[in-house]
């Protein structure tokens, strides 16, 4: 059998052919089944996130049922937590001799992710965790970007259209990994000019969660399919990119890519990031899955409770059929007078309905569901800025929302460590093809903007080495990614505010405590400390007190203990 089907490849040419991409169409069908309860919760989340969860439950239509915002209020605030602390990278090396590439690597990383707009990808993938449980990053190598030379590409793919084996908790032990797109075919056809006439109609499908249904039918979904193969002991990654079963571009068709793979990496890339890990699968579940229903029970109850408000608050009368008043005139409170046939006016002929009000505990029962719903989610009222009885210090305010964000940093630290995968697949894209230098505007150690030109060179292994008679292949550079948060909230500026009067009441910018200050400063972790040690030295070397290399000057007098 393996005879025939190398005879059937080297007839056709190809590796990667008809009968291949029909298999793996095969393959990825039975991902899709296998992934059919994720997309279905994945899908009522939305609803409940969107506040159509009513639609959702299939309630009767017209029955007056109103959502509250308690789960929304509580996704948005840690959602909030998310965005206070953007994630940052500092690339460590693992020998010295790395120490240059990894500071380059240090300023570059942050002007590469701001060209791909990190900001709004981490924002959405931050949501799509809190709402759906996982979050996945693209990390991608756009040859169109930078006017041709191509760069790095850091997004979100859409969780939907992203098939992997069932079974697997590593995403990178998956056999395949499939993701989907839709593309126009008239784009298709002018990229891909042998596709004319090919396209439309069979092909698999792309689920988008649209508001409304949208017209697909002049678009065609084109399949990224990965795989990996073992090649001379080295696991290598491969691509293949088909629409139907049209092969538009197979690494392994290339002779450039046969035996080195597509990236060199060899891994899938692709970064899950689950909020709530299942076993045995690479997603997990989110906020949504352990509030809705205490959201649905705060609903349900809330509802009875107004529409007993409701009873109450508005009047409403029996009428006897063969009874004399008239129920327009009495129904009008404009009117002074309302008139009644007949001689007499009988106490049966019209009785206000009174609605029993309902017993407080059932207000209690409510608001116990509210709370439950914030203790469920972690979102307690400090920690979304209010106030407990009997405390008032702004100081104990922020201890107390600092003590109640622990689940919130412990789900950003999880968050952090899909970032770092996200660096490390950045910076082998960047060892791979940033072949030419290219301009990058990165930020000094003295904090001022410089530009520079930046390539792979560092990066790539050294000549080999022989010692003692023994060859040693070539070693490339390794790192290590250090992931900090960067608070960008208000009181984290306070904090940073405080921390510099200090500072200078301290006396640290006294150049006469250079030494002393710098000293100090070395076992102290703040924001900008470089750029605070660098004016130090700079008014200590001013006054004499440092040498050029930052040591103390032995020219200079030191001053007497306590002067300054």
């Amino acid at each position: 059998m393996k005879k025939s089907k190398e005879k059937k490849r080297s007839a056709e040419g190809l590796a990667i052919g008809r009968d291949e991409v029909r298999a793996a169409v095969g393959t990825l069908q039975k991902y899709r089944a296998a992934k059919k309860k994720l997309e279905t919760r994945i899908e009522e989340n939305e609803q409940w996130y969107r506040l159509r969860h009513w639609e959702q439950l299939r309630q009767e239509s017209g029955n007056g049922r109103k959502a509250s915002a308690w789960l929304f209020n509580s996704i948005m605030n840690k959602h909030a937590d998310f965005m206070d602390a953007v994630p940052e990278c500092t690339v460590l090396p693992r020998e010295a001799s790395d120490t240059a590439a990894a500071e380059a690597l240090t300023s570059v990383l942050p002007v590469i992710l701001e060209r791909c707009d990190f900001g709004g990808v981490y924002a959405d993938a931050a949501m799509q965790k809190l709402k759906t449980g996982t979050a996945v990053y693209s990390v991608l190598w756009d040859p169109k970007a930078a006017g041709g030379l191509g760069d790095v590409a850091v997004g979100n793919a859409d969780i939907f259209n992203i098939f992997w084996e069932p079974g697997v908790r590593d995403i990178q032990k998956s056999r395949n990994l499939f993701c989907l797109e839709l593309q126009d075919n008239d784009l298709l056809t002018e990229q891909y000019p042998f596709l004319e006439g090919q396209l439309g109609g069979g092909g698999e499908t792309v689920t988008y969660l649209y508001d409304k249904d949208v017209d697909t039918s002049g678009k065609s979904t084109v399949v990224d399919w990965y795989y990996k193969r073992n090649v001379g002991g080295r696991q290598v990654l491969h691509y293949v990119k088909f629409v139907n079963d049209t092969v538009l571009f197979a690494s392994e068709n290339e002779e450039a890519y046969r035996l080195r793979g597509w990236y060199d990496h060899g891994r899938y890339p692709f970064v899950f990031d689950p909020l709530f890990k299942e076993e045995g699968t690479p997603v997990g579940f989110g906020f949504i899955d352990i509030m809705k229903d205490a959201q649905e029970e705060i609903d349900i109850l809330g509802n009875e409770i107004l529409k007993n408000a409701r009873m109450g608050a508005r009047r409403r009368f029996f009428v006897r059929g063969d009874g004399a008043v008239n129920e327009a005139e009495f129904a009008d409170y404009s009117r002074d007078f309302v008139h009644v046939n007949g001689s007499s006016l009988g106490a049966e002929a019209i009785r206000e309905i009174t609605a029993a009000p309902l017993s407080p505990v059932y207000v209690t029962v409510l608001n116990n569901k509210v709370n439950e719903l914030k203790e469920t989610s972690g979102n307690r009222d400090f920690t979304a800025g209010g106030t407990l009885g009997g405390v008032t210090s702004g100081t104990a305010i922020s201890a107390l929302q600092e003590a109640g964000n622990k689940l919130s940093r412990d789900m950003i630290a999880a968050t952090y460590r899909a970032f770092a995968s996200v660096c490390e697949l950045t910076v082998e894209l960047i060892r791979q093809f940033y072949t030419v230098p290219r301009s990058m505007r990165i930020l000094g150690a003295n904090g001022e903007w410089q530009f520079t030109d930046y390539d792979n060179s560092a990066l790539l292994p050294g000549p080999g080495t022989s010692e003692f008679g023994v060859d040693f292949a070539a070693r490339a550079p390794v790192f290590d990614m250090s992931i900090k948060a960067h608070k960008q909230n208000v009181y984290s500026r306070t904090a940073q505010n405080n921390d510099a009067l200090n500072f200078y009441q301290l006396g640290f910018f006294d150049p006469a405590k250079c030494v002393q200050s710098l000293a100090a400063l070395q076992l102290i972790d703040i924001d900008n400390k470089e750029k605070l040690m660098h004016v130090i030295e700079e008014n200590g070397r001013a006054y004499g007190y440092l040498q050029p290399n930052g040591e103390p000057s032995p020219l200079a007098v030191p001053p007497e203990v306590g002067a300054g």
